[in-house]
Order: C-alpha cells, then sequence, then structure tokens
C-alpha cells in the first residue's frame, strides 16, 4: 500500500469544488499517514446536494430517438406492499441497424437524492439491474437515509410498491433469479481510539442486503469488518471513510462479490492512522462469507478509486481493476499488475469493466479528459484504442454479443459509441442518449443486448431509464 501518499485532486466537470477533498487525506509522503477530515465537507445533509432534478427539465412519458449511422435475520421492508408477483416474462426489445435510445418516465412516491456535485465522496442516487425474468430491478437512495428497491417491467414502467432498506448511501445492484442483492453503506461507530492526527470522521458500514423475488429482505452481511468490539478507530478495522468508498456487484451465479474503497485503521504507537485502500469480499447464497476465496483481500489497491469488477466464467475467476496513486496508474488489484500507465495530476480516473469478446477484458479510462480503451488479459494492456471522446468519467457496458458500448457526458445529455470487443474498432455511428449524466452511475447490460442507464427524472420524484435498444 502507497501509505501516506497525497491523493490526486479530481478535475473535470467538478474540479473546482472536489479538488479540495483529496489533498486534505493523508499526510505528506515520508511522514506517519494521519486521519484527516475537513467538517465543512461534511456540513451538507443527505439529499441536499443541489439536485440536478429541475422543474424546467422536460418529462416525456416516453421517448424514442433513432441514431444518426453473519447474517441478520430475515427483516421485513419498511414499504405499505412488496412490487407485485405477477410474471411480466422475458423481455424480447426489437433489434434494429442502429441504435435506438428509449427514455421511460418512472414516477416515484418518495424523493430521490439528487446529483449534487457528482464528488467521489457524494452520495450515488440510482441504479438498476436486469432481472433474469423479465424486466429490472431500479435501486434510489432517498432522502430519508433509506435505499428504496422497485420493479420495472419490459417497458420501464413500475410494478407494484417498492420496498426499501436502512441506508445512508446506495452502491449497487445485481439480480438473479430469485431476487438479488443490494450494495448500500449505513453509520457505524468509530470509538475512542486516539487518532495520531486530524479530527473525527465518520465511520461507515457497508452491507450486501439480498432480496428475495418479491423485494423482501432475506439476509443481510457486512463487509467491512466493525463490531462490538471493533470500532473504526480500532487497530485492524476496515470501514467507510467520508473519502472515496463507492462500490460495484459482481456474481458468479451462486455468490456475490462486493469491490469497494474501503478505510484501513493501523497502530502506530499510542495512537492510529487511518489509510485508504480497497477491499474485496465474497458472500454465499446463504450470507456467509466464502472462507480463503482466491479472489477475495482484505486491502489490494491503495489509494484506490473507480472501483470496478466482472465476474468472469470462462476463468471462473472475479476480475478487478481500480484507478490508483501507486504509482499513478489503472491496475488490477492483489498483486498490483498496470494495465494502463498514468499521471497523478487530478485527471486520472477509471471507467467501467467488461469482458472482451474471445479472452481478456476491455476497460474504459481517463487522463486530462482523454477517453481511452484498453485491452488486456493480465496487466499491460495489449490493445489501446484512442476514442476521440473527451469527458473525465467515461461509462462502458456490454452491448448484445460481440460489441460494447462507451458513453460519456456531452452537454446536458451523454454521447454514445459502439465498438467490437473484439477488436475494438467502431460500429456504426457515435449517437445522442437524452439523459443527464453522472460520474459515477453506471449502464447495465440486458441479455436481450440492451443497455440500460438510470438518470435524474423531471423532478425529486422521478427517474429516467434510458435504455439503448439492441443491435441487429
Amino acid at each position: 500500500m502507497s501509505m501516506g501518499v497525497t491523493p490526486q485532486s479530481p478535475t473535470g466537470r467538478h474540479r473546482g469544488r472536489m479538488s479540495t477533498r483529496r489533498r486534505v487525506l493523508l499526510a505528506a509522503a515520508g511522514l506517519s499517514a494521519c486521519a484527516v477530515l475537513a467538517a465543512a465537507l461534511l456540513a451538507a445533509p443527505a439529499g441536499g446536494f443541489g439536485s440536478w432534478f429541475g422543474s424546467d427539465a422536460p418529462s416525456p412519458a416516453e421517448e424514442q430517438v433513432s441514431a444518426a449511422p453473519g447474517p441478520s435475520a430475515s427483516a421485513t421492508p419498511s414499504a405499505a406492499a412488496s412490487p407485485s408477483a405477477q410474471p411480466v416474462g422475458t423481455c424480447a426489445r426489437p433489434a434494429g441497424p442502429a441504435p435506438v435510445v428509449k427514455i421511460s418516465e418512472v414516477k416515484l412516491s418518495t424523493a430521490a437524492t439528487g446529483y449534487g456535485r457528482e464528488g467521489d465522496t457524494e452520495p450515488l442516487p440510482m441504479a438498476i439491474a436486469e432481472r433474469p425474468a423479465g424486466g429490472s430491478w431500479l435501486a434510489w437512495l432517498g432522502t430519508d437515509k433509506r435505499v428504496y428497491l422497485g420493479r420495472l417491467d419490459c417497458d420501464d414502467k413500475l410494478v407494484g410498491t417498492p420496498t426499501s432498506f436502512a441506508g445512508i448511501d446506495l452502491q449497487d445492484v445485481h439480480a438473479d433469479r430469485t431476487g438479488g442483492v443490494v450494495l448500500l453503506t449505513r453509520p457505524g461507530k468509530c470509538g475512542s481510539g486516539k487518532l495520531c492526527g486530524g479530527s473525527s470522521s465518520p465511520c461507515n458500514t457497508m452491507h450486501m442486503i439480498r432480496f428475495d423475488d418479491l423485494g423482501r429482505q432475506v439476509w443481510e452481511r457486512q463487509v467491512t469488518n466493525l463490531s462490538g468490539s471493533r470500532t473504526g478507530y480500532d487497530d485492524g478495522a476496515r470501514f467507510v471513510w467520508w473519502y472515496q468508498h463507492h462500490g460495484r456487484l459482481a456474481t458468479d451465479g451462486k455468490n456475490y462479490a462486493a469491490y469497494f474503497g474501503v478505510a484501513i485503521t493501523v497502530r502506530n504507537g499510542d495512537c492510529v492512522d487511518i489509510h485508504e485502500g480497497d477491499r474485496m469480499q465474497v458472500v454465499d447464497a446463504n450470507g456467509k462469507p466464502v472462507p480463503g476465496h482466491r479472489d477475495a483481500f482484505e486491502v489490494g489497491c491503495s489509494h484506490s478509486w473507480t472501483t470496478r469488477i466482472v465476474w468472469d466464467p470462462r476463468t471462473s475467476h472475479y476480475a478487478m481493476v481500480c484507478a490508483t496513486d501507486n504509482a499513478c496508474r489503472i491496475a488490477q488489484p492483489d498483486p498490483y499488475r498496470t494495465v494502463a500507465a498514468g499521471t497523478c495530476d487530478g485527471s486520472l480516473f477509471g471507467g467501467d469493466l467488461v469482458l472482451a469478446a474471445t479472452r481478456g477484458y476491455w476497460t474504459a479510462w481517463s487522463q486530462g479528459g482523454t477517453v481511452r480503451l484498453e485491452r488486456f488479459t493480465t496487466g499491460k494492456a495489449d490493445l489501446t484504442v484512442k476514442t476521440g471522446a473527451r469527458s473525465s468519467h467515461p461509462h462502458l457496458v456490454s452491448y448484445g454479443t460481440g460489441r460494447m458500448l462507451l458513453a460519456w457526458a456531452s452537454g446536458s445529455s451523454m454521447a454514445a459509441q459502439v465498438y467490437d470487443s473484439g477488436t475494438g474498432k467502431t460500429v456504426g455511428a457515435k449517437f445522442t442518449v437524452n439523459a443527464r449524466d453522472h460520474d459515477y452511475q453506471a449502464f447495465k447490460a440486458y441479455s436481450d443486448g440492451s443497455a440500460a442507464y438510470p438518470a435524474a427524472g423531471g423532478s425529486s420524484r422521478s427517474i429516467r431509464i434510458a435504455r439503448v435498444l439492441p443491435l441487429s
């Protein structure tokens, strides 16, 4: 781990508002890294970060744009009713010769957290995942310290009444034949341990919440390690700090894996230092940690941001990449293997990770606002694609057989381009996705060849689903 190295200060769309957040993390290299926190950074209330939801935004009901060329015991959610149990069937969305974007408005009964400044330490508003039986699970962060879960049909319309779970930050949602898992953050305790420097920081916990096909909680499992006998400021603690802590889920069809940023407490004489890295944990179908899983680790990259994970059925391994100031690069963790060399100038960001057509992976990343695609198997990329896109935070998702979709912010909407997932060559022309981008949210792939993205709606009580329909 690169203990005590001051992490980069992000740039791009939000540089003026974000640069101070990273600079206050740790002491300079060569000194003991002490826990530091700027109180002003925590002053904004949950859900009050200056939402991008605006009354002047258009709110179409539906719009189509054609492209040119120990687990806890089961708990009852706090909803009045569970989502309808009526089967919706497997979706078979129409394929065309060029990407078509369908925008659907989902009306909510409760307010969703707004985009805010989109900083890498701020709450994530929403996430989506395919439901194998048809439709989707849509998760969003409310303004009431709860994470909501609703089921969408094949037309991306809400079915039944959403359920909810206690949570102060949504991370991701993933689904399977009998339900799925939500990854979220909850408040924890720092305890009375003495910091070597700095002021108090939140010591939160990361949890997997298993839900059934009605959206009801089945079990929960903390994937950090705080307990009644170990608080955040105790030596050996792994918890969620204010610093970059977002995470993603993946599954091998039986177990679930969570890969996320984590705080690391280390004794330094009669006090403790707080460092930052990332952590990967695997949990089985009963909510129990899988002991000695060959892909899991306590700490991988350090410092770490934009942690990304995918299950590879061809190798029977989870693959991961991070952005790290350890040699300033996009890397595979545990052990470190450089995928792409970068520079710690505040503009190094990872995008997403997908399977390549035959073997290996593609990842999108950005340096200096220039988006690149890298194909790799293990370690250094064997193919680099300079996309010509200008963005700090690209999104990449599998898009049908042998293709992948790159998307990025372009004004008040997004631009997108299809690529061959074997050769990295473009497929067709660039097109527009008329939805508001968020730096850290994700497109999700669907088995019918489409891809979907949850975005800010016309008000705080709506979410837009931007779906890129399948390509023939």
